[in-house]
C-alpha cells in the first residue's frame, strides 16, 4: 500500500503536500455520491421538470466550472508546497552558507539550482532588494505583503462566485413567488375548477422557489468549503515561505552584506 501511495504522490513529505488535493477529491466524491443518490430516487429529474426558468441548472453549471477552477488552483498550491519543502531542505543541507545568484538563478553553495517556484522567486527578490539597499538592514515586510496578496488572489474568484450563487438563489426565490402570485391575480371566480387551476399554478411557483433556493444554498456552501480548504493550503505555503526566508535566507544575506 505504501509503495502505491509513493508511486502516486511521491515521498511521505510530498504526500502531505498533496493533502489539499486529496481533500478536494474527497469532498467532491461525497458530493457526487449525494447527486447519484438523488438521481436514483428521481429527485433531480423532478427538480428540473418543475423548474421552467432553468435557474437551478444555471447554478449547477456555474458550480461545476468554479469547482474545476478550485481544483486547478489546489493542484498549483500543492506543487508549490512540494517546491517550498525541497527548497527548505536544500537550504538546510547547505549548512547555513549563503546562497548565490547566477544568471537569474538561485543556487546553493554546492552549485545546486533551487527549483523554480514562488518561494524561489521570493528569495531572488530578496537578493535584488539587498543589492539595492547597499548593505542596509533587509526588511521583507513589503515583499511578504505583496506575496500574500498574490497568493490570496487565487481564491477570490471562488469567494465571489459562492456569494453570487446565493444571490441567484434569492433571484430564483423571487421569481418563484412571482409565478406563484400570478394565478391569484387572475382569479375571477371561486368555483372548484378555477380554484384547482389556481392552486396548481401556485404549487408550480412554490416548487420553482424552493428548488432554486435549495440548489443555490447547497452549491454555495460546498464551494465555500472547498475554497476554505484552498485557503488553508495557501496559509501553509505562506507560512513555510516566511519561515524559510526569515530563519535562513535573510540572516544569510545580511551576513554576506556585512562581509
Amino acid at each position: 500500500m505504501q509503495s502505491i501511495v509513493a508511486a502516486l504522490f511521491g515521498t511521505d513529505g510530498e504526500s502531505r503536500d498533496y493533502a489539499p488535493l486529496l481533500k478536494w477529491i474527497l469532498v467532491n466524491a461525497l458530493a457526487a455520491f449525494g447527486v447519484i443518490v438523488l438521481f436514483y430516487f428521481g429527485i433531480i429529474q423532478q427538480m428540473l421538470d418543475t423548474d421552467p426558468t432553468r435557474i437551478a441548472l444555471v447554478i449547477i453549471g456555474i458550480f461545476v466550472v468554479t469547482a474545476l477552477h478550485c481544483l486547478y488552483q489546489t493542484v498549483i498550491v500543492s506543487r508549490e508546497l512540494i517546491v517550498a519543502r525541497k527548497v527548505r531542505d536544500a537550504i538546510i543541507d547547505s549548512g547555513g552558507r549563503p546562497l548565490q545568484i547566477l544568471d537569474d538563478r538561485v543556487v546553493t553553495p554546492d552549485g545546486r539550482e533551487l527549483e523554480p517556484g514562488i518561494i524561489t522567486n521570493h528569495i531572488y527578490d530578496l537578493f535584488a532588494k539587498s543589492r539595492a539597499l547597499g548593505g542596509k538592514r533587509l526588511d521583507q515586510t513589503l515583499l511578504l505583503r505583496s506575496l500574500a496578496d498574490q497568493l490570496r488572489s487565487r481564491e477570490k474568484l471562488g469567494l465571489f462566485i459562492s456569494e453570487s450563487l446565493l444571490r441567484l438563489a434569492l433571484l430564483g426565490t423571487a421569481v418563484g413567488f412571482i409565478l406563484m402570485l400570478i394565478p391569484i391575480a387572475g382569479l375571477e371566480s371561486f368555483d372548484v375548477e378555477t380554484l384547482r387551476q389556481t392552486l396548481t399554478g401556485m404549487t408550480e411557483g412554490m416548487a420553482i422557489a424552493l428548488n432554486v433556493t435549495v440548489t443555490g444554498i447547497a452549491t454555495a456552501l460546498l464551494l465555500k468549503f472547498e475554497y476554505y480548504l484552498l485557503d488553508e493550503a495557501i496559509a501553509d505555503l505562506f507560512h513555510m515561505i516566511t519561515e524559510v526566508t526569515e530563519v535562513y535566507v535573510v540572516p544569510s544575506i545580511e551576513r554576506s552584506a556585512d562581509v
